[in-house]
């Protein structure tokens, strides 16, 4: 049976390419057949990672069967994978995200998680020696997966190990890091097309503090005003796609890649005392500035309160 390998729904770069990767490497290293597949529709700069290396775009699946045999990457959280993922055949997590819990697995299984930035750099440690055998396609989808997680090295969650990879990656490719990070980041900040629900969803993950449901959205750009200047009727969104998620509150965080800030929107008190208590900031109107703050994963969540 093929394997597939997927990672969270909303796929951003990393959960992208890193099912690519995997599959590659299970497929052409393993000798055990697996496809890729994605839990949703890219978002603009994996799209753009798509075309650039030369992938088809991954089918898209609503959910998984029984008798599938799986590999999850890039995340643990039961909420972000398909609604019958515990009655699958789970077969190997790869992921570097806090454990969420609520995963089964039918048999003891491969698990790593590690504390660096992007799922493709524990991916390349697993290859070992194997990876050297990596066409150019694969080396340009780890490329840019750790330059995606990473905001080319500006995000806190950052490590040598993946910084290392990358340059070495980027030199077998023959490509200029800022040149190819900032064509990423041109193609992540093209938000035109995407209707108000779209952008709260596009990069968003679902998580519960102090009783509440939040689903915490970030999006990083080079052009924040381009999203600022929707706030009005982004905050009026808010409260339907909380209604149809099923959450309490929706916090969007526009990350400022260039000027390394993020800008949240402040639409009710729920959301100003989330401001408060979590960052320490003083809320004085509907938005916010969290100099420094880039990183939903050690920067946002971990500090989170109501």
């Amino acid at each position: 049976m093929t394997i597939k390998v997927l990672g969270h729904k909303a796929p951003d770069t990393d959960s992208t390419g890193s099912p690519l990767i995997w599959a590659w490497y299970l497929t052409e290293v393993k000798g055990t057949p697996a496809e890729a597949k994605l839990l949703g529709e890219p978002n603009t700069e994996a799209k753009f990672v798509l075309e650039r290396w030369g992938f088809a775009q991954p089918e898209i699946i609503a959910d998984v069967a029984e008798d599938d045999d799986v590999v999850v990457v890039d995340t643990n959280n039961v909420a972000e994978l398909p609604e019958h993922i515990n009655d699958a055949n789970v077969v190997a997590v790869i992921d570097h995200h806090l454990l969420q819990g609520g995963l089964k697995t039918k048999s003891p299984i491969e698990i790593t998680v590690r504390p660096v930035a992007c799922t493709a750099t524990i991916m390349h440690d697993l290859m070992g020696d194997d990876a050297a055998k990596m066409p150019e396609n694969i080396k340009g989808a780890m490329l840019s997966c750790i330059l995606s997680d990473t905001l080319e090295f500006r995000s806190p969650t950052t490590t040598d190990m993946d910084k290392a990879l990358a340059e070495k990656l980027a030199a077998d490719l023959g490509i200029a890091i800022p040149d190819y990070a900032a064509e990423m980041f041109a193609a992540k900040s093209d938000v035109s097309a995407f209707s108000d629900a779209e952008l709260l969803r596009m990069d968003s993950k679902e998580y519960e503090v102090g009783g509440k449901k939040f689903r915490v959205s970030v999006l990083e750009t080079t052009a924040p005003a381009v999203v600022l200047d929707r706030k009005a009727s982004l905050m009026d969104s808010m409260t339907t796609v909380a209604a149809e998620d099923g959450v309490d509150q929706v916090l969007l965080f526009v990350v400022d890649i260039l000027n390394e800030e993020a800008t949240l929107l402040v639409p009710n008190d729920l959301t100003k005392t989330v401001a408060e208590k979590s960052f320490g900031a003083t809320v004085d109107g509907d938005t916010v500035v969290l100099p420094g703050v880039m990183s939903r994963k050690k920067q946002i969540i971990p500090n989170l309160q109501v």
